[in-house]
């Protein structure tokens, strides 16, 4: 049984677990402040083209958005989100267990526009209701699509003249970078939005993000939080490390491109058998439409997400390719969908 169910079934990049334990009996300070933290932040601002960050490294995906989130709004203030947000649908209400609604708009293509967010203050315009404050976005979405660099400008200036937050869930970060429809830079984003993370748990790394704030007056104070949310670990050496190894050449992009190639073959077989799509998905997740008869005999014997049922004959399915799928399986996965077809 082989998995396309996520990114984060395989462990780490055996390039982390070297480096892990060739530095394992060295001593380093606690909390983020050993010298394999201090140097990953370094290149990661290196890749930034700016000094003018400040670069958190967290364990989760989860934990960095409730803690992010929540150090940036006040307790009257609420999140936007897309309905198929990950922050609506699947942290478990982490969000607003911190205290804070999140409004939900439908959206297109799992993204936002300024017309959605326009419609959210329209609706929301006094004291007598929470009040819009944050913007939560994700690249690449929950459903595989990707941020242009002119729809990400138009959120900012949207945002910047209604003293909104622009924060983006970078949990797959890299797989939208290295689409081949992709017009951003990773050097774009501290000019596009006021804080992000660079996802590595779904991309190489064992567990760990890189929380990056670009506007001033969210970082103040900010290892409290992470402190009080019981994310400051003492060994922060651990994530410090992998970053280190992920941005210290080309390793954290390589990996990304990887999986999006291993989503592509499957894509382009799909597209040459006159499958259809739920969703336009230039990442390394992939949505077709197939016959339910078909889906049931695939899972015999490979894992993935039923995602959606489109009509009594047929289902959409997700398929996840990570950095370490490798490209014998997406053949195997390949002529058995067309056996079963």
């Amino acid at each position: 049984m082989y998995s396309f169910k996520n990114d984060y079934s395989e462990g780490a990049h055996p390039r982390i677990l070297n480096a892990l334990l060739e530095t394992n009996l060295e001593q380093n300070d606690g909390y983020g402040e050993d010298r394999f933290s201090r140097k990953a932040i370094e290149l990661i601002k290196g890749k930034l083209e700016t000094n003018d960050v400040d670069v958190h490294f967290i364990s989760g995906g989860t934990q960095t958005n409730l803690i992010a989130i929540s150090a940036f709004l006040r307790p009257h203030e609420a999140a936007i989100a897309v309905s198929s947000g990950h922050i609506l649908g699947h942290e478990t209400g982490a969000i607003e267990a911190t205290g804070h609604k999140i409004l939900s708009v439908e959206g297109k293509d799992g993204k936002l526009s300024p017309s959605d967010l326009q419609g959210v203050l329209n609706g929301h315009p006094d004291e007598h209701m929470v009040k819009p404050k944050l913007v939560y976005i994700s690249n690449s979405t929950e459903i595989g699509s990707i941020y242009s660099k002119s729809e990400l400008q138009e959120l900012r200036d949207f945002c910047q003249r209604n003293q909104l937050i622009l924060y983006m869930d970078g949990a797959r970060l890299g797989s939208a970078l290295c689409s081949e429809e992709n017009d951003l830079r990773l050097s774009d984003l501290p000019k596009l939005v006021d804080a992000f993370y660079i996802g590595g748990t779904k991309n190489g790394a064992l567990i760990g993000e890189a929380l990056v704030i670009c506007r001033d007056s969210l970082k103040e104070d900010f290892r409290y939080h992470i402190k009080q949310k019981g994310a400051l670990l003492a060994k922060g050496r651990v994530l410090g490390i992998q970053f280190l190894e992920l941005f210290r050449d080309n390793l954290f992009f390589d990996l990304a491109a990887h999986a999006n190639q291993m989503a592509g073959k499957i894509r382009d077989e799909l597209v040459k058998a006159d499958i259809k799509f739920l969703t336009h998905s230039p990442s390394n997740q992939i949505f077709p439409i197939l016959p339910n008869a078909a889906i049931n005999e695939l899972q015999n014997s490979y894992a993935f997400h039923v995602w959606e049922k489109v009509n009594a004959d047929s289902s959409a399915i997700r398929l996840v390719t990570s950095w370490a799928t490798k490209e014998e399986e997406v053949f195997g996965f390949i002529e058995e969908l067309k056996r079963v077809l």
